[in-house]
C-alpha cells in the first residue's frame, strides 16, 4: 500500500518523465493574487502563465500544492472532522500545459497514470465533459473504449471553468471513480449525485476560450492545461479507504492527538482528533509562510482555525497546551516535501503554545456564559445573536466557534441578531474613536469626509502643489479661520498622510493671507489632516493655497521607505520564506521593520542581509512603480501585506534586478510588492544602509533597525573616527585596535585584582605608619578605623579578618568614598546577646549626615554624607558601647 508521501513522488516523477519541470509549491499567501486570501488551488501560481503576462523557461509543469480553503468563497470550516472528504488544508497534484499539449495528451497522461502508474481497475471509473465537448468525448471513447453511458455529458457550470466574468475559460473533463453500490449515491448528473459512491478524483480543464463583457466568447491563441487531482482523496483510493482521514498521514495525527490527550483514536473523541489533525496542518503551514494570529484579514482566519482546534482538544480533556507537541509527528510527516515545515518549526510550536496558552484562559469563562445564556431558553430555540456576539466582543469567540460548540448539542444561533450587535458596535466605534494628538475628535473628520469629500493624493509625483481650504479645525472644532495652531485639510495635497509605517510630511502652507508651518500630515478616512501652526498672518476656509512638502526631509524619508522593501526581501532570501512583515517604521532618521521570525539574528546574518540590500543600492536600477486595477496586480504577481487597504486601484513598486540562478517567481525583479508610500526614482538615491541590530518585538516577531543615506554615512564616519581616536591613544594600527583593547582590557582586570588585594592587605595592616590598636570599652575589646583607598563592598570581608584576629569584641570601619562615607560594625559571635553591629552602625551613621542603616546583630552597614565627622562617628559608636 503505497503512502501519501510515495503517491506524491509517484506522481511528480511520472509527469517529469513528460517533459514537465517539478515546480514547487507556492505559499498559502498568494504572492501574485491580491484578491485571494490563499492560494486554493494549483493554478493560482501559474495564471500570469495561462494569460500570456508571464513567460518562464518551461511550458510544461507540475506540482504538488498547498491549498487552504477556510475563508470567504471557498470555506469549508463547519464541516471538517464531520465528513470523509472535508478539509481546511489540503494538497493538490496538478499538471500544466502553457500553450503546449491540449485535450488529448492531457487524456492520454491522465488515463495512463490511474490506470497503469496507479493500477486502478478500469471498470471502476467514469468520466464527464461538458455537454457541447464533442472533442473530449470521442478522445475518451478512444483511450478508453468507454460506451456514451460511462461519459456522462454535464450542461452546468461545474463542468465549465471560468477565471472571472470575462477572461480566460474553457470545458472541463472529470475521472470520478465507483466505490460500490453498497455505498448511497448515485453518478454525476443524476439526482442522487451528492452522495459517496461516485468520487471525483480528477479535473482537467481546458482552457481554450476568452469570455468578453458582451457575452461573446471566441478561441485562445494559445490553449493551456491545468489539471487538479486532491493528493488526500487519491491516497484513500489507493490505500483501499473511502474516508481521507483514514490515510496513513491523517491516521498518523489523529494518533499523535490521541497520544497527547490520552483518548482512543477511533473512541467517541474521534471527530476532535480529525478537527485537531486537519486544523494542525493548516494551522502549521500559514505559520511556516508568515502568517501569525491576529484579529483582522489572514491572521483573524488563521486564529479562528487554531481555537476551533484547540476548543475540541479541550472537549478531550486537555488542561494545558498540547497543540504544540503535535508539529514534530507533522514534521516527521511531510517535512520532507515540505522543508519549510522544519525551518519553521521552533516558531510554528512557541506560536500555538502561546495562543493555546491564552485561549485556555479564557474558554472554560465563554462556555460557561454559553451554557447560562441556553439556560434560559427553550430547548429548541436559537442562541440570541446578541449572546453570540457578547462571546465574540469579550472571549474572542468567533461566530463559527460558537456555532459548531451549539451544533454538538442540536442548537444554532440567530445569526440576525449577531449582525445587528456588529453593525452596533462599528457604528459607536466611529462615534468614539478619537485620533492621537491635536486629532482629538474623530466625527469631525467623518463629517468633512460626507460633507466636502476625501483628499486626493499628488504626492507620488510632485512635492508642491496648488488646492483649496475646504475645512480648518482649531481647538477640535471647524473655523472660518486659523492664527495659531491649526489642522488644515485641502482638496487635494502633495503631503503624505502617515500610513504603512511611512511617517506623515511636513513643509509650508501659504494662501494669500497667510502662512502656516506644517510639522505632520495624518490621514482618517480618507481625509488628509495638515497639522501646524499659522506663523504669519491668517489662513481662511475657502482660500486657494500653495503647499510645498520639505523636500530634504522627504527624500530622506522616502529612501528609508525604499530600503525597507530591500531588506524585506533580503531577509526572506536570508532566513526563509515565512519571514512577512509585521510592521514598519520609515521616517527621516532611520527605519524600522518588524518581521515574523523566532529567533535573534546573528551578526553573521545581520551583516549578510546587509551586504544585499548594498549590493542592490549600487546596482542604481530604476524603481518602477505602476498602478492599476486588483486585477491587472494579480496579473503581476506584486506581494501585498494582507490588512492594507487598497482600493480599486493599487501600486505596484519593483525595484532590483536579478540574473541567473538568482531568478525569482517574478522573473527579473528583485522586490516587487503593492505599497501606497512613496520612494526613490532608482535605488541609488538611497545612498547606503547600516544595520544596527534586531531585537525581539513580540512573540514571534524580530525588529530591525537601520540607517540609511547621509545618517549611514555620518554613522559610519563617526565610528571611523572613534577608531582612529582610540587607536592613536594605545598607539596601535586601527586594524590592531580590537586585540590591544582586549590584551589592555585583560590587563586592567589582573591589576584591578592585584590592587584590591594590596589595599585590603594594607587596611588590615594599619598602613604603612601602623593603625589604631584595640580599645576596651565597658569590657569589650573595640576595634575603629578609617579607611582610604577601599570601597564599601570590601568592609564586609574586612570585619570578619578584624574579628578574627579580637577573636572577641566589636569593630567598626569607615571607608572615604570620594568624600562620602561608607560605614559597617561586626560583633563576635559570643557578644552578639549584649553587643548589636545594627546599633553601632546607626549610632555612627547620624554623625556622617546619613539615615538609618542596617543588617545583622553580627554585621551591618550603613553610609553617611560627609566623612569629616569620621572621629565623631567612632566616638559615637563607642558611647553606645559605654551604654
Amino acid at each position: 500500500m503505497p503512502s501519501l508521501n510515495e503517491i506524491r513522488s509517484t506522481y511528480l516523477k511520472y509527469f517529469e518523465g513528460q517533459g514537465h519541470t517539478i515546480v514547487p509549491s507556492s505559499p498559502l499567501v498568494p504572492r501574485n493574487d491580491p484578491t485571494l486570501m490563499f492560494t486554493n488551488s494549483g493554478m493560482v501560481q501559474f495564471k500570469n502563465c495561462f494569460t500570456g503576462v508571464e513567460k518562464r523557461d518551461y511550458v510544461r509543469a507540475t506540482t504538488a500544492q498547498k491549498c487552504v480553503r477556510a475563508g470567504g468563497k471557498h470555506n469549508d470550516l463547519d464541516n471538517v472532522g464531520y465528513t470523509a472528504r472535508h478539509h481546511t488544508f489540503f494538497e493538490m497534484l496538478g499538471n500544466f500545459s502553457f500553450g503546449d499539449y491540449f485535450k488529448e495528451t492531457a487524456i492520454n497522461f491522465a488515463w495512463e497514470l490511474l490506470t497503469k502508474e496507479f493500477d486502478i481497475p478500469k471498470d471502476k471509473l467514469l468520466v464527464t465533459v461538458y455537454h457541447t465537448d464533442d472533442e473530449a468525448a470521442d478522445i475518451w471513447k478512444k483511450v478508453t473504449g468507454f460506451t456514451d453511458d460511462r461519459i456522462i455529458r454535464i450542461p452546468t457550470k461545474d463542468n465549465f471553468w471560468q477565471m472571472g466574468p470575462t477572461g480566460p475559460c474553457g470545458p472541463c473533463t472529470e475521472i470520478f471513480f465507483d466505490h460500490g453500490d453498497h455505498i448511497p449515491g448515485g453518478p454525476p448528473g443524476s439526482p442522487d449525485e451528492d452522495g459517496d459512491r461516485f468520487i471525483e478524483i480528477w479535473n482537467n480543464v481546458f482552457m481554450q476560450n476568452e469570455q468578453f463583457e458582451d457575452g461573446s466568447m471566441t478561441e485562445l491563441d494559445m490553449q493551456s492545461i491545468d489539471t487538479g487531482m486532491g493528493l488526500e482523496r487519491i491516497g484513500a483510493l489507493l490505500q483501499g479507504h473511502h474516508d481521507n482521514y483514514d490515510t496513513d498521514l491523517m491516521r498518523s495525527l489523529i494518533e499523535a492527538s490521541a497520544n497527547v490527550t490520552d483518548g482512543a483514536p477511533d473512541g467517541p473523541g474521534n471527530v476532535h482528533h480529525r478537527v485537531i489533525a486537519d486544523h494542525l496542518r493548516s494551522t502549521s503551514f500559514l505559520l511556516a509562510d508568515g502568517v501569525t494570529p491576529s484579529n483582522d484579514g489572514r491572521g483573524y482566519v488563521l486564529r479562528r482555525i487554531m481555537r476551533r482546534a484547540m476548543r475540541h482538544a479541550h472537549l478531550l480533556g486537555a488542561k494545558d497546551p498540547v497543540m504544540f507537541k503535535l508539529v514534530p509527528a507533522l514534521v516527521r510527516q511531510m517535512g520532507e516535501a515540505y522543508p519549510e515545515l522544519g525551518q519553521a518549526q521552533s516558531l510554528i510550536e512557541e506560536t500555538l503554545k502561546l495562543e493555546e496558552t491564552r485561549f485556555i484562559q479564557t474558554l472554560d469563562r465563554g462556555l460557561k456564559l454559553l451554557d447560562d445564556e441556553l439556560a434560559g431558553l427553550p430547548e429548541d430555540a436559537p442562541l440570541p445573536g446578541a449572546a453570540a456576539f457578547k462571546l465574540y466582543d469579550t472571549f474572542g469567540f468567533p461566530l463559527d466557534l460558537t456555532q459548531d460548540a451549539l451544533r454538538e448539542k442540536g442548537r444554532t444561533v440567530e445569526t440576525e441578531g449577531f449582525d445587528t450587535a456588529m453593525a452596533e458596535q462599528k457604528a459607536k466605534a466611529r462615534a468614539s474613536w478619537s485620533g492621537s494628538g491635536e486629532a482629538a475628535d474623530s466625527t469631525i473628520w467623518f463629517d468633512i469626509a460626507e460633507t466636502k469629500g476625501t483628499t486626493e493624493f499628488l504626492g507620488y509625483d510632485t512635492e508642491e502643489a496648488e488646492g483649496q481650504v475646504l475645512a480648518l479645525v482649531v481647538d477640535g472644532a471647524q473655523a472660518d479661520g486659523a492664527t495659531g495652531a491649526v489642522q488644515i485639510v485641502v482638496n487635494q495635497t502633495p503631503f503624505y498622510g502617515e500610513s504603512g509605517g511611512q511617517v506623515g510630511d511636513s513643509g509650508v502652507i501659504v494662501t494669500e493671507t497667510g502662512t502656516a508651518t506644517i510639522t505632520d500630515t495624518k490621514k482618517v478616512a480618507g481625509v488628509f489632516i495638515h497639522i501646524g501652526t499659522v506663523t504669519a498672518g491668517e489662513i481662511k476656509r475657502g482660500q486657494g493655497a500653495k503647499l510645498t512638502v520639505d523636500h530634504a526631509r522627504r527624500s530622506a524619508i522616502r529612501a528609508n521607505h525604499s530600503a525597507t522593501h530591500l531588506l524585506h526581501e533580503a531577509l526572506r532570501r536570508a532566513l526563509g520564506s515565512h519571514v512577512a512583515q509585521k510592521g514598519s517604521l520609515n521616517a527621516a532618521d532611520r527605519l524600522r521593520f518588524d518581521f515574523s521570525h523566532n529567533a535573534a539574528l546573528s551578526p553573521a546574518q545581520l551583516r549578510t542581509v546587509e551586504r544585499e540590500v548594498n549590493e542592490f543600492i549600487r546596482q542604481n536600477s530604476v524603481v518602477e512603480t505602476r498602478i492599476m486595477t486588483p486585477d491587472d496586480a494579480r496579473g503581476l504577481g506584486a506581494q501585498a501585506l494582507f490588512g492594507e487597504k487598497y482600493g480599486d486601484e493599487v501600486r505596484v513598486v519593483s525595484m532590483g534586478e536579478l540574473a541567473g540562478s538568482n531568478k525569482g517567481a517574478n522573473g527579473k525583479t528583485y522586490s516587487l510588492e503593492l505599497c501606497g508610500g512613496t520612494h526613490v526614482k532608482r535605488t541609488g538615491d538611497i545612498g547606503a544602509l547600516v544595520v544596527l541590530g534586531d531585537s525581539a518585538s513580540s512573540a514571534g516577531v524580530r525588529r530591525l533597525e537601520a540607517l540609511t543615506g547621509q545618517e549611514a554615512l555620518d554613522y559610519l564616519a563617526a565610528g571611523a573616527s572613534r577608531a582612529d581616536q582610540a587607536a592613536a591613544v594605545i598607539k596601535a594600527p586601527v586594524s590592531e585596535l580590537v586585540e590591544r583593547v582586549k590584551s589592555l582590557s585583560d590587563d586592567r582586570k589582573k591589576l584591578e585584582n592585584e590592587v584590591a588585594t594590596l589595599r585590603r592587605e594594607l587596611a588590615m595592616s594599619g598602613g604603612a605608619q601602623g593603625g589604631p590598636e584595640a580599645q576596651e570599652v565597658n569590657g569589650v575589646k573595640f576595634f575603629a578605623q578609617v579607611l582610604s583607598g577601599v570601597s564599601g563592598k570590601d568592609l564586609p570581608a574586612l570585619i570578619d579578618e578584624h574579628k578574627s584576629r579580637l577573636g572577641s569584641g566589636a569593630v567598626l570601619l569607615i571607608a572615604d568614598a570620594d568624600g562620602k562615607a561608607a560605614v559597617a560594625a561586626g560583633v563576635t559571635e559570643d557578644l552578639k546577646g549584649t553587643v548589636s553591629a545594627v546599633d553601632l552602625v546607626k549610632a555612627a551613621v547620624v554623625e556622617l549626615g546619613g539615615k538609618g542603616g542596617g543588617g545583622r546583630p553580627d554585621l551591618a552597614q550603613g553610609g553617611g554624607k560627609d566623612i569629616a565627622n569620621a572621629d565623631q562617628a567612632i566616638a559615637a559608636a563607642k558611647s553606645t558601647l559605654e551604654g
